[in-house]
């Protein structure tokens, strides 16, 4: 119930004519009075514009005893539009000091569930003995069975209609208690059935048949651009068509023919467009686009930022043409998207010209200057006289008077018509949307635009299908389509997840842009997205779709002819049962716990801390088994659970709880002796707190009686429990093996002494007695491992039941110096100190462009080897020299390399990889990987040299090669041309032999300037001896070239923060140089009239933004503009039409100097 009203449409004070009053004023129009029920109606409830009425009433009810009325009342029912209809009215104000009138609907208690109309009415209260005498309010609403009543909580005020005099009257509004109310109802015709909807509980497939797409955050265009597709139905499947007894066996195939049962991944593209459409097409709710999307590797930039539509469109097209090679669906694509046309100059005066022929997907129409699409294509095919000084050279012909333009040779079936609502506006310097009004038929005909040659047996009338909207402007908007799903149906609005259906006026007319009509005076209307006002439309179309009137019945065939294949239906429906499943899971899970079950198995398999590995991968031997299991299990039905895993009996089989000690370990604690008690009552009474229970699955075998024999205490004779049984877990290391596993469990008395452990060893290894020397170790945490004396007991040695033993062989100083020769560890203190610290890093050259065992591998290293031990081991890998070899770490976003790795003495594993917590270095920062490289000098020897960088400009500034340079660091700048002659003359097989150390190593990414990488290509132009005085090495800041460094000058001395440029000095300016014609830089152009060179540079209206390659250039005395400008055209590589965009203008040294510019011309430069 809506308690608010809109505006107050109160009637005026009435004006009274007198005699006296001039002849004029006697023609005003007569007073409207209440009980004048049409001229009411046309006055105070005009018809709205673009609205059809279905019907119109009016109704009037004489409320009488007001104040004698409860607080609620009811007008009689009365009917419009075969609806039933009343007044309610609260006489004492609803919860306010005002009169509240509504309308409500009449059924009574609730209307049918689907009902609902759209109407305007109007509420009218009048004083029955004086009509003139009344107020109005009036409103829109759509009522349904949810908001079945609407109208005017302040209808009017209290005190004021009860007023003797209201409104300056003589009388009230409400005289004796009574007063008349009437009802003006117009029910409104509703072709579309989302007039004045709410879309509170909006259902699109109940209402239209069809589902919307979701919106991902600013996916609206891609969201019209894939439902424009989808309803192109021969897009998505392969069509047979018996139709003037033609049959079309193979022509119309697409997305549903390419085969992807094989590759059924969510990031092939044509597998997700496959499954989007199906889910279109049977799905009941909006459906996403999210795999669609990460099929393309769109991350959340591109999910958050509206593309280019015509670009997206191409990118699928060219995606799915990718899928179908090879396919029954090859050139289905081409054959329903593509046309054909011709560029051509052609001879006035003789019989020659020069065509070619070119594909096209789509179309872009100017729509500035057009008003329709007619227009546009007019435009499209203008012809360009060449004559004069613009004449075309004819082979054979020479200069002729031509023709020059574009023609069609054919239309596709589905033409795409992109229209160009955004272009560059020079004026304002920025992409601007035209909003200007532009025309377009439902029906085209395009033969006009077609070369006269061209072949038209099948004509080219085209219908509408679909348009493509944009509202807002450049900055900020929505977009949504206007589509024809059928062949004969109308228009429905695909806006994101929502479908409707919508009126010719509101896909076409709506759409056109242009002005809006004036309102009231008032022109323009707010948009919503850039909350400014504008007289313009911002909702206008993008893209229209027009589809061959000849081809409709094949393009656009019913969804019953569009069965999409078989996998994707089995496939969808695994995962919803999956979806269920989990369902299930996730409102069972109070129900289940997880159990987790270590076995013998698990313990002999498992190298490394403590019994087992609880989080190993599953399946693999060391990993325990989980289960899920209901907490109602007994321990009794777990034990057979397992012991069936394991194929043993249930007789031979206890398990022990695991909990976890405060050193950090799990070990056995305590067998669990009650078969009843319900794994979740063990779990609470004996286990430590974990999300998982943890069993430990002993096993044994059966004696003589049949009875497992268990290692239980055995009393002593005095009854006392020192002889008690403690259960141990024994590992064998290995040394030969460079192994650690566990090979079983043994049973002691507690009071024994360690040197009882050494038959019970050898027994289970199987050694003879006296065969070896056994050491001892006890385990306990990962970096706490002591060595056992073998005299004391175990009670003195603190030993428990659960504990680890671990134990190796004797080695003589032989086997030692072996072992120690390999790098291998000779106790198991040392392998455990190994396993701690072991850790595997992932190797990878840094520029080879294949991968093979030398260029990608890993090893498994200890976190405590240094520099040079890591260095020997992937030198050992890769057969190469640990000298020459250089790591680099690796940017855990990106995956490229980030530092290069210094070697120092002190340098570990451990702190390459992790220097410390919260440092830079760390940030962002792998832990497990390397880069590497192989250098073609030692690194003691490229200590001794300095890194520069310097780009090599071989042919102009237009080309640019980046270079790494090793020089000596007590050299000069001559010994670093002598070093770039090397490299430049080494040929495009020549590898890089230094990158960046300042932890930017991917040097063709640096500045933003276009540049070769290093590893593949090289300078083409070498650099002879005779002409290494020819060679300039300059600085540059800024895009500013801040001086030209001498051979003499050390490179120590060269600045880390500027760019450093070499290049070839112009042949002129050598000339110049030797003929001592160049001026003394320190002189003035007053004291020194000779030529001179200047530094030249590019800038972008403001000299302070100065961009790309600046270079030096010979001035000449006496040379007019124009010729210098033609020098400069060959200096810079810059010609023809690129060339006439540049201006050209003299800056002084002064950093607030202006620009003056310099206009073509004669004049002394």
């Amino acid at each position: 119930m809506l308690v608010e009203p809109q505006e107050f449409e109160e009637k005026q004070d009435v004006a009274i004519i007198s005699p006296d009053d001039p002849v004029e004023d006697a023609d005003q129009e007569p007073e409207i009075r209440a009980d004048s029920f049409d001229e009411m109606l046309a006055k105070f409830m005009p018809e709205l514009p673009d609205q059809e009425t279905e019907s119109e009433a009016y109704h009037t009810w004489h409320i009488q005893n007001w104040r004698q009325l409860t607080r609620r009342e009811h007008g009689p029912v009365f009917e419009c539009g075969k609806h039933p209809w009343r007044i309610l009215f609260f006489p004492y104000g609803n919860n306010v000091d005002c009169a509240s009138f509504y309308l409500e609907q009449g059924f009574g208690d609730k209307p049918p569930d689907d009902w609902y109309a759209c109407v305007q009415f109007m509420l009218v209260m009048w004083n029955p003995n004086d009509p003139t005498i009344y107020l109005t309010h009036s409103a829109n609403h759509r009522f349904t069975a949810d908001e079945g009543d609407w109208g005017f909580t302040r209808f009017a005020d209290l005190r004021r209609i009860f007023t003797s005099n209201f409104d300056n009257k003589d009388r009230p509004m409400v005289e004796n208690d009574s007063v008349m109310v009437t009802a003006y109802v117009r029910v409104l015709k509703d072709p579309t059935g989302v007039l004045w909807h709410n879309f509170i509980n909006y259902d699109s497939k109940k209402e239209t048949g069809m589902v919307g797409l979701k919106n991902q955050g600013a996916t609206c265009y891609l969201n019209s651009l894939l439902q424009s597709l989808y309803f192109t139905t021969a897009f998505r499947k392969v069509l047979f068509c018996k139709c003037l007894n033609t049959y079309i066996t193979d022509e119309w195939q697409a997305v549903y023919q390419i085969p992807t049962e094989q590759e059924a991944d969510k990031a092939n593209s044509a597998y997700a467009l496959q499954r989007l459409f199906y889910r279109l097409q049977r799905e009941s709710g909006a459906v996403s686009t999210t795999e669609l999307t990460a099929s393309f590797g769109w991350e959340s930039k591109q999910i958050f930022e509206q593309q280019d539509v015509q670009e997206l469109s191409r990118i699928l097209m060219e995606r799915m043409e990718e899928r179908m090679k090879g396919t029954e669906a090859e050139n289905a694509l081409a054959k329903m998207f593509v046309g054909k046309m011709k560029t051509y100059i052609s001879c006035i005066n003789v019989d020659y010209e020069s065509s070619r022929i070119e594909d096209f997907w789509d179309i872009q129409l100017n729509v500035r200057g057009n008003k329709s699409l007619d227009d546009s294509f007019k435009d499209y095919i203008q012809v360009e006289t060449m004559e004069g000084d613009n004449k075309y050279f004819a082979e054979g012909y020479g200069l002729q008077d031509a023709k020059k333009g574009v023609i069609f040779e054919t239309f596709p079936q589905v033409l795409h018509l992109q229209l160009k609502r955004f272009e560059y506006d020079w004026e304002r310097d920025a992409l601007m949307k035209i909003n200007d009004r532009y025309e377009f038929p439902e029906v085209f005909d395009a033969s006009p635009y077609l070369d006269e040659k061209a072949d038209r047996s099948e004509p080219y009338i085209y219908h509408l299908h679909g348009i493509l909207v944009h509202s807002g402007d450049l900055n900020a908007g929505h977009y949504y389509a206007f589509l024809k799903p059928t062949k004969d149906a109308g228009y429905y609005r695909f806006d994101d997840d929502r479908v409707t259906r919508a009126t010719k006026k509101e896909a076409l007319d709506d759409n056109f842009g242009g002005e809006y009509a004036s309102t009231n005076g008032v022109n323009g209307v707010r948009n919503p997205y850039t909350r400014t006002f504008s007289n313009k439309k911002s909702n206008n179309a993008y893209m229209l779709v027009y589809i061959r009137e000849s081809r409709q019945d094949e393009v656009l065939r019913t969804e019953e002819l569009v069965e999409p294949p078989s996998h994707l239906e089995r496939k969808l429906a695994e995962e919803r049962a999956l979806l269920e499943k989990r369902r299930r899971e996730r409102e069972e899970a109070h129900l289940y716990m997880n159990v987790q079950v270590a076995t013998e198995d698990n313990f002999r398999a498992y190298q490394g801390f403590d019994i087992v590995q609880w989080n190993a991968e599953p399946n693999t031997p060391p990993a325990p088994k989980s289960y899920k299991v209901l907490k109602t299990t007994t321990l009794q039905e777990m034990t057979q659970l397992a012991a069936k895993e394991i194929q043993a009996d249930p007789e031979v089989c206890r398990p022990w709880v695991m909990v976890n000690r405060q050193n950090g370990t799990v070990r056995p604690d305590q067998p669990l002796m009650f078969p009843t008690m319900t794994v979740e009552e063990a779990a609470q009474k004996y286990s430590t707190k974990n999300s998982t229970f943890r069993i430990f699955m002993e096993t044994t075998d059966l004696d003589d009686e049949g009875k497992p024999k268990w290692g239980d205490v055995v009393p002593s004779a005095d009854g006392q429990p020192n002889s008690r049984q403690i259960i141990l877990f024994l590992k064998h290391y290995d040394p030969e093996k460079q192994s650690l596993y566990g090979v079983g469990h043994v049973y002691i008395g507690w009071q024994q002494k360690v040197s009882d452990l050494a038959p019970m060893i050898l027994d289970l290894m199987g050694w003879p007695s006296n065969s070896c020397t056994l050491r001892l170790w006890e385990e306990i945490k990962q970096n706490m491992i002591e060595p056992m004396k073998a005299k004391i007991t175990l009670a003195a040695s603190e030993i428990q039941d659960g504990d680890i033993i671990c134990f190796q062989r004797g080695l003589n100083d032989k086997e030692i110096q072996e072992i120690q020769s390999r790098d291998g560890c000779v106790d198991a203190r040392e392998f455990y100190d190994y396993l701690l610290n072991r850790i595997v890093i992932h190797f990878r050259h840094k520029t080879a462009p294949e991968e093979n065992e030398k260029t990608y591998f890993d090893l498994t290293l200890s976190k405590k080897m240094t520099y040079d031990q890591v260095a020997a081991k992937v030198g050992e890998q890769i057969d190469e020299s640990p000298d020459h070899l250089r790591f680099f770490t690796v940017n855990l976003s990106t995956g490229k390399p980030k530092a290069v790795v210094k070697r120092t003495p002190a340098s570990t594993l451990a702190s390459i990889l992790m220097p410390g917590y919260g440092t830079y270095s760390t940030q962002n920062q792998s832990t497990d990987r390397l880069y590497f490289e192989v250098l073609e000098l030692s690194l003691a020897e490229i200590e001794t040299r300095r890194p520069i960088k310097v780009t090599w400009l071989s042919d102009g500034i237009q080309k640019e090669e980046q270079l790494d340079l090793l020089v000596p660091k007590q050299g000069t700048v001559h010994d670093l041309i002598l070093h770039l002659q090397t490299r430049v003359n080494a040929g495009p097989d020549r590898t890089t032999t230094m990158s960046s150390t300042t932890g930017s190593p991917d040097l063709s990414q640096q500045n933003g300037t276009s540049t070769v990488n290093t590893y593949a290509a090289q300078s083409a132009q070498t650099i002879p001896d005779d002409a290494l005085s020819q060679i300039r090495v300059f600085e540059v800041h800024q895009g500013k070239g801040t001086k030209v460094v001498p051979e003499t000058y050390s490179v120590t001395n060269l600045s880390e923060w500027l760019l450093l440029y070499a290049e070839r000095i112009p042949e002129e300016e050598v000339l110049a140089r030797e003929k001592g014609d160049l001026a003394d830089p320190g002189m003035s152009l007053d004291e020194d009239k000779r030529d001179r060179v200047i530094w030249a540079m590019h800038f972008d209206k403001e000299v302070a933004k100065a961009h790309g390659v600046p270079f030096c250039f010979l001035v000449k005395q006496g040379e007019v503009f124009k010729d210098t400008k033609e020098r400069l055209s060959k200096r810079t590589g810059i010609k023809g039409k690129q060339l006439e965009k540049i201006k050209f203008a003299v800056v002084s040294r002064s950093a607030y100097s202006r620009p003056e510019y310099i206009e073509d011309g004669e004049q002394d430069f």
